[in-house]
């Protein structure tokens, strides 16, 4: 086991879940610290320590860090792209001031790592669609992501600054069977497997041909991880990488359910999501990380799938 002592900042949410459980099973239960406003999520509980934790309180966390003996942070909690919409200024407060609580107790206490996650948000509508690179027109259209480029500008800025070793990715859709989306604008592709299985039909808030990147949380949680276990000197991008798994429409994922569940039926009635959709690309060229660190996805739409709606009937008692 490693001496590393480790805060996980949005335990709760859709990745904070599943990657605190496998940051336990690698450093040991005690050694990894869940923290959160909401209550222990059921995964969690019984698996290592817990701590009800306001990151917009500075105060408390410069104390829970220093309590704890805290060497890395990984930092999760944030208002996604659809609810940020709702309230642009207190998403726009809660994303920034919870990075630079955390950045500049990272540099106050010298920690070994930050992890804060960016997003595909970043892009804009003026960004290449396709294989967006890694360098390229940043000018995001929601206030999601906006305050993910500011974020992205700020690790940067202490990583050159401070030299504090903070890591980020720009994530992807993810898709997961074991928490519940956050409000983003590709829950969508979440809503439909529990639909399919307990409706059989979706009414889909984006169009049948809205291409976006996506990831299985298995990869991402491995992504996160492996960025995180990287030799410094081998992490060129010290703003966010790009990371991808696949692309695909809600026709797509549809068809790909169709295969298991032929009766299944989905109907489109786009809202005010598929703007947002709409500016974001429709694939993602991580070649950055895989040069740097090895990323390699592994997971496709028919894999996945397959995998989605087996836990899901597990976890809803079908057969």
């Amino acid at each position: 086991m490693k001496k590393d002592k480790i805060l996980v900042i949005g335990a709760c949410g859709q990745i904070g879940v599943e990657l605190t459980l496998a940051l336990r099973k690698m450093y040991g239960g005690n050694n990894v610290v869940a923290s959160d406003l909401r209550e222990e999520h059921e995964l969690l509980k019984g698996t290592g320590p817990y701590v009800s934790l306001d990151v917009m309180n500075k105060e408390m966390l410069h104390v829970l860090v220093i309590r704890h003996n805290i060497t890395q942070v990984y930092l999760l909690a944030a208002i996604l792209s659809a609810t940020g919409e709702k309230n642009p200024l207190l998403a726009w407060h809660i994303n920034m001031q919870s990075l630079l609580n955390v950045l500049d107790i990272a540099k106050e206490e010298g920690l070994d790592k930050i992890y804060w996650p960016s997003s595909i948000a970043v892009f804009g509508p003026n960004s290449p669609k396709e294989t967006t690179p890694q360098h390229t027109i940043i000018e995001p259209t929601t206030i999601y992501g906006i305050s993910k480029f500011a974020g992205e500008r700020w690790c940067e800025y202490y990583h050159h600054r401070y030299g504090t070793d903070v890591r980020s990715l720009r994530y992807p859709g993810l898709i997961s069977y074991k928490s519940a989306p956050g409000g983003g604008t590709t829950d969508y592709a979440v809503e439909i497997y529990h639909e399919a299985l307990d409706e059989g039909h979706y009414k889909c808030f984006l169009s049948e041909n809205t291409y976006l990147p996506m990831m299985y949380m298995p990869d991402a949680i491995r992504a996160t991880i492996e960025l995180m276990e990287a030799d410094s000197a081998r992490i060129t991008v010290r703003s966010a990488y790009n990371l991808s798994g696949m692309s695909f429409s809600p026709k797509e994922i549809a068809g790909a359910i169709q295969q298991h569940i032929p009766a299944f039926t989905v109907s489109y009635e786009p809202d005010y999501r598929q703007d947002i959709a709409n500016s974001w690309p429709q694939s993602i060229d991580d070649g950055e990380a895989a040069k740097d660190w090895g990323w390699q996805p592994q997971y496709d739409l028919p894999k996945m799938t397959e995998d989605m709606l087996k836990n899901l009937k597990e976890q809803k008692g079908m057969q």
